[in-house]
């Protein structure tokens, strides 16, 4: 079975059943182990005192020790899973736990069920896939941050660490994950972070810049089988407003989703106090609740399958 297939099977098991409840309590998930890692850097490297130099530095000796560590722990894991019988298949089982198609779908749509009770259970329901303040958001807010994640995490929850188990097997799409938990944990611009999280957030960088423009096109064709979505204005809004985005990579799925469901999203949020001005993506009104959040979530469902298409024709030519 090669990496491929492998791929493919890793989506369709993370698709069809998720991460075991149970298993998240008997062992934790791969995210929170990486998350722990990191954690116990940031304790012992990050020293608020010392100058900017070295604190940048120490960053980067951190990130260095995370992927090292991931990589040693993932070859383990593929050596060990190699001598058994159905080890390609064991290896696809371990790698959906790195997905996130069927837990992000689950996360987007509990924000529009929650929206269609209360404006309070839509804020605690996106207050869980959104690192901004909730609690000032309205009906509109809420959508439009619920939109968002939708797009930026179908690049870096579904194609990223498929495209990178694909390439690179366990290994590859471990990494990967690896640095984009540090950026989402450390590689922010306050006064904290901003010196010793800036490695992680530049290489989380590198790593999805050609993943979040395949995300981009996979929306831009999924735009092409959705009732009142325009594969055209997914284009058209993806290149004037993908580079204007504070992130190098985040724009190119979020533009494209915008402007294929004719909304508006981006704009002013709040992060932990610290006021961001954000990018308004796409031209069309600003997102009306729930309704909005479901068409969003059919154009992701979608694009999914489309990748998972393409994934599986190449499979086929490769053979």
């Amino acid at each position: 079975m090669n990496y491929l297939i492998i791929t493919i099977t890793a989506l369709a098991l993370e698709a069809s059943a998720g991460y075991s409840s149970r298993m998240l309590e008997l062992i934790g998930h791969p995210v929170t182990w990486m998350g722990a890692l990191i954690s116990a850097l940031d304790k012992k490297l990050n020293d608020a005192s010392q100058n900017f130099k070295l604190r940048r530095l120490k960053g980067c000796i951190a990130l260095f020790i995370l992927v090292i560590t991931t990589l040693i722990m993932s070859c383990a894991i593929c050596f060990i899973l190699n001598l058994l019988p159905l080890g390609a298949l064991l290896t696809a089982i371990v790698a959906s736990s790195l997905m996130a198609l069927r837990s992000l779908d689950l996360h987007v749509e509990a924000v529009a069920d929650g929206l269609d009770v209360s404006l309070e259970e839509g804020r605690a329901a996106v207050g869980k896939i959104v690192g901004r303040d909730v609690r000032s958001l309205d009906e509109t807010g809420v959508a439009s941050a619920a939109i968002e994640s939708l797009a930026e995490n179908f690049s870096d929850g579904v194609v990223a660490p498929a495209l990178y188990l694909a390439l690179f097997s366990l290994p590859g799409a471990a990494i990967y994950k690896a640095v984009n938990t540090a950026d989402s944990m450390i590689g922010h611009m306050s006064e904290r972070y901003e010196a010793f999280g800036f490695a992680a957030a530049r290489l989380d960088d590198l790593l999805n810049l050609v993943p979040a423009r395949v995300s981009a096109s996979l929306l831009i064709l999924a735009s092409l089988i959705v009732p009142s979505a325009s594969a055209g204005r997914a284009l058209k809004s993806a290149i004037r407003d993908a580079p204007c985005h504070l992130s190098p990579n985040a724009g190119w799925p979020e533009a494209a989703m915008a402007g294929a469901l004719g909304l508006s999203i981006g704009g002013p949020r709040t992060y932990a106090g610290t006021f961001i001005q954000g990018t308004k993506l796409g031209d069309g009104l600003p997102p009306g609740g729930s309704v909005d959040i479901r068409r969003a979530l059919s154009l992701y469902r979608r694009a999914a399958l489309i990748f998972c298409i393409l994934l599986a024709i190449t499979a086929i030519l490769s053979r």
